[in-house]
């Protein structure tokens, strides 16, 4: 129903019950200049000042408003009453002049009074519509296919009271005239209508974009009936977001030489370079239909193998994990005549297919669906182009067309409907295509890459590593990206990076884009940080601190650089992402293992070296306390590793612990042996007990392990030998054992012809390898001892005793600096009838008695060094601890390994590359048994 209004005042009245708006609407004053000077919100009303234009609009190049209207328009309004109570004009402009003119941009108040304006902006054939909001850069937008020359603005009235208003052109009123994209041609006398819309809001801006566009629809249809959005067997698809569409004839689908299908193996490999494909469709129509009378139906039949060939293809790929989708082309009239919905019946019940592409048709219409639902329940619908509001009770799935070849940075279509399933159409074949792949994933939608057009550049597989990283975030947050917490454009502290938010109920996800050449790093929007919540950048992988500044908190953002010479091309820009998770995770690094603790258990931990990607495989554990042995798992591997806690393949919460390169992690495995119920011979008995490991070393430029430095250790119980390994021990070991190395170089070099050197049979053994001393303690029923046991032993648990006997006199230390960072200690007041001092020579076991310890425990230091069987590696390097000094000290240059007796704290590499190489004359060593 509609009314004439009087200019003078107009009184508009409408009700407002959303929960978006604090306040109703009563009243809408207008002066005689059609300038809004006071809006009435419940009881309040509400003065502007100054007065805005109740609309602006452009003829040809000059800008006008009601205000200041051009002198070849009139200007009409007229009052609907809406049965939804909210507000609603019709504005009707008349060409008075004898010229014919363009109207366009016509959206409501003033540019200068917004804070937020949507309108037209230069010339583009169709993606001319610019978000302009102040101080930034006009943003170009999608909208909807019949909302081109939309109109949409919000002003502030109050600290917190707002009104968002919206135009929108009346396409079937144009009289004396004739309609373009964006501009309204009228020749003289020629007359048009326009809808105005005006809501209240409080809040941000994009409250008033969201009330305007997602709640409202864009006042496209006064009521949304949302049952296929609640069919539960149709929403897989807005929880996808790869697919491609190929020709039959493609080689990916039908090798004609081996007369074969191929589709599999593309499929496969898909996997590793992008996650794989959610959807495959499949065109063997269009360009061949009309070639003689077969209709669209026939050229299925007459594909190699006919339709069951193709059914068995999409059996396959579902084992996969893609659904399998054929085409429909509604155009097909003139070749052998068949009723259509008949036709896609019976094609879908034949080729088992899991949806359809409707091509040519921006909608569906709710035949197609129930032609399909007559097959099986899932079969989805996916329209050519992007439905529009009124036709989204239809279908559920979309596409934003390559028609659009360059598409605007953000898509106002995913503010509408959320739920809706968009695609972007890419193409490869062309050129580089990472924007097309960027700018899908800031607005959370997936890509349809249509390789129907031939070519597979050679940088083909490098643009699709960054569809799989763009891919994987979306599909392990889909739950953000298809719920109603969409937010876009966050305010930013730098202008050409946009930011837009997805909010669920458990997290927040912030998608980034960057058309900064240079890259960025720094603080970038507002965040509010939450107790048992933490920030992680899911691109970078890497754990964000807020900081805080004038009372509000900033969380830092990057992007990568890219050539500046591929600004304004489909290659350009940069994307970043950052979420706010609920803390599940705790990990932490102890030497060569990653501790993990996870307060869920109904999920799944995955751990990564470096950042996740499809090209290989995470280490996938329980949801529990896990103990996870790196180099078991990751080899040699050094950096970042990345710990994730999924639940049915949804991120919930993400960490990463970093592997400083050149860190030693303990690699070696301390077994148990059998348990000594007596006195073994020649072992002493060790106490259990608690001590400080406190360790020494000299040289570390290769770095020596920390992990349990400074750490409280608790030792149990165990005997150790009195003295080390003597020649004669060990001989007795090869006679019984008959023990060959699977390296003979330089073992046992100090004997003759495989014998021991006569005098030498009390003497410790050397020249062994690790492997050789522990295939000796095996055979004995014992094990080397760890550097803690060792030391724990030697020190008769007494943290910060240095040498084995007390010393009464102070060893005196003197210090001699090589380098800036390396000094080398002599030693200076110990006995000589303690210890060897390191004359050269070494003595048989028992020479120094004066030199054991409290527990009876001899030749500790001085005699050889003493293998351990901690054994460490880093990146570069694998190495054995030694402890005690030996015989041999070296004079002439302090680069030499410094020997002769060392404290008991002091530690020494040994380093690993083979087994003769580490081998020599003062390395022996000792065993102990549980």
């Amino acid at each position: 129903m509609k009314q004439a209004i009087p200019f003078t005042l107009i009184v508009f009245f409408g009700t407002i019950t959303s929960l978006f708006a604090q306040n109703p609407i009563q009243n809408i004053l207008l002066d005689s200049n059609l300038r809004v000077r006071a809006i009435q919100l419940g009881d309040q009303k509400i003065d502007l000042n100054p007065p805005t234009p109740l609309i602006s609009y452009s003829v040809g190049e000059e800008q006008f408003s009601t205000s200041f209207p051009s002198s070849k328009l009139t200007f009409s309004l007229e009052k609907v009453n809406r049965l939804d109570g909210e507000l609603e004009w019709i504005l009707s402009f008349t060409n008075t002049s004898a010229d014919t003119i363009q109207l366009h941009n016509v959206y409501p108040y003033s540019a200068e009074k917004t804070e937020a304006l949507i309108t037209g902006k230069g010339k583009h054939s169709l993606s001319r519509t610019h978000l302009f909001l102040p101080n930034r850069s006009p943003v170009n937008v999608i909208v909807p296919d019949n909302a081109w020359e939309l109109g949409y603005a919000a002003i502030s009235i109050s600290e917190k009271d707002k009104v968002a208003a919206l135009t929108r052109r009346d396409r079937e009123s144009i009289q004396n005239g004739t309609r373009r994209r964006f501009e309204t041609v009228l020749f003289p006398g020629g007359k048009v209508n326009y809808h105005l819309y005006a809501v209240s809001y409080s809040g941000d801006w994009q409250v008033g974009l969201t009330r305007v566009f997602q709640e409202k629809m864009l006042f496209d249809l006064a009521e949304f009936d949302n049952s296929l959005f609640e069919r539960e067997d149709l929403q897989w698809i807005r929880h996808s977001y790869v697919m491609h569409l190929m020709y039959a004839w493609d080689k990916f689908y039908y090798d004609l030489e081996k007369g074969e299908y191929t589709l599999q193996d593309f499929l496969n490999r898909g996997k590793k370079l992008y996650g794989g494909d959610e959807v495959i469709s499949i065109w063997p129509t269009w360009p061949t239909l009309g070639l003689d009378q077969r209709n669209q139906f026939d050229l299925f039949k007459d594909l190699p193998g006919g339709l069951e060939a193709m059914k068995n293809q999409a059996s396959l790929s579902r084992e996969k994990g893609t659904r399998f989708f054929v085409c429909y082309n509604p155009w097909d009239e003139g070749t052998n005549s068949k009723n259509h919905f008949e036709g896609l019946y019976d094609l879908l019940l034949a080729t088992d297919a899991d949806g359809v592409v409707l091509d040519t048709k921006a909608e569906a219409g709710r035949e197609f669906q129930d032609a399909a639902d007559r097959v099986k329940p899932g079969v989805v619908m996916y329209s050519e182009g992007m439905a529009i509001p009124k036709a989204m009770p239809t279908i559920v799935s979309g596409r934003v067309h390559n028609a659009l070849y360059y598409p605007p940075m953000l898509n106002l279509n995913k503010l509408i409907k959320p739920e809706f399933a968009i695609f972007r159409v890419a193409e490869l074949f062309k050129e580089k295509i990472r924007r097309e792949f960027a700018t899908a994933f800031f607005n959370g939608y997936g890509t349809e890459l249509n390789i129907m057009a031939p070519g597979q550049p050679d940088w083909v597989e490098e643009q699709y590593a960054f569809l799989g990283k763009t891919s994987r975030i979306l599909r392990e947050n889909t739950f953000n990206f298809t719920s109603r917490g969409f937010t876009p454009l966050l305010p930013t502290r730098v202008d050409s990076l946009w930011v837009n938010e997805w909010k669920s109920n458990e997290k927040t996800l912030y998608t980034i884009y960057s058309i900064r050449p240079q890259g960025f790093k720094g603080l970038l929007f507002k965040v509010e940080p939450k107790e048992e919540t933490h920030f992680v950048d899911l691109w970078h992988h890497k754990l964000l601190t807020p900081l805080e500044k004038d009372g509000k908190w900033w969380i830092e953002a990057q992007t990568e650089a890219y050539p500046e010479y591929e600004l304004g091309t489909n290659n350009e820009g940069a994307v970043d992402c950052i979420a706010q998770l609920p803390i599940v995770l705790k990990a932490s690094l102890d030497g060569d293992f990653l501790n993990i603790q996870t307060s869920r258990s109904k999920g799944q931990i995955r751990v990564w070296a470096s950042a996740p990607s499809y090209a290989k495989d995470a280490l996938e554990l329980e949801a529990k306390v896990q103990h996870v042995r790196i180099s078991e798992h990751f080899g040699r591997f050094e950096g970042d590793l990345v710990i994730q806690y999924l639940e049915d393949g949804i991120l919930v919460d993400e960490t990463i612990v970093n592997l400083k390169p050149g860190t030693p992690r303990r690699i070696s495995k301390v077994g148990k042996t059998a348990a000594a119920n007596s006195s073994p011979k020649g072992m002493i008995r060790i106490p259990a007990g608690e001590f400080e490991l406190k360790t020494t070393n000299g040289d570390a430029f290769i770095p020596y392990p920390k992990q349990d430095e400074g750490k409280i250790l608790s030792i149990g119980s165990f005997w150790m030998d009195k003295h080390p390994v003597t020649n004669a021990q060990f001989e007795a070991f090869l006679k019984a054992s008959k023990y060959t190395p699977s390296d003979t170089a330089n073992f046992l070099k100090h004997w003759k012809n495989g014998k021991i050197p006569s005098g030498q049979e009390n003497h410790p053994v050397i020249y062994v390898s690790l492997e050789d001393a522990k295939a000796y303690a095996r055979w004995a029923g014992k094990r080397l001892p760890t550097e803690a046991e060792w030391q724990y032993a030697a020190q008769a648990g007494q943290t910060g005793r240095e040498w084995p006997w007390e010393q009464i006199t102070p060893v005196i230390r003197r210090l001699e600096p090589v380098t800036e960072t390396l000094t080398f200690v002599h030693l200076e007041g110990i006995d000589s009838t303690l210890v060897n001092l390191g004359n050269g020579k070494l003595d048989a076991f028992g020479s120094y008695p004066k030199g054991a310890n409290p527990l009876g425990i001899e030749d500790l230091v001085g005699s050889v060094w003493q293998l351990t069987q901690d054994e460490y590696m880093s990146g570069s390097h694998r190495y054995i601890i030694l402890k005690g000094g030996s015989y041999f000290k070296p004079s002439g240059s302090w680069w030499y390994v410094q020997g002769g007796p060392r404290e008991l704290t002091h530690r020494q590499q040994l380093l690993r590359v083979g087994q003769g190489f580490e081998r020599n004359a003062t390395v022996g060593f000792r065993c102990v048994r549980d």
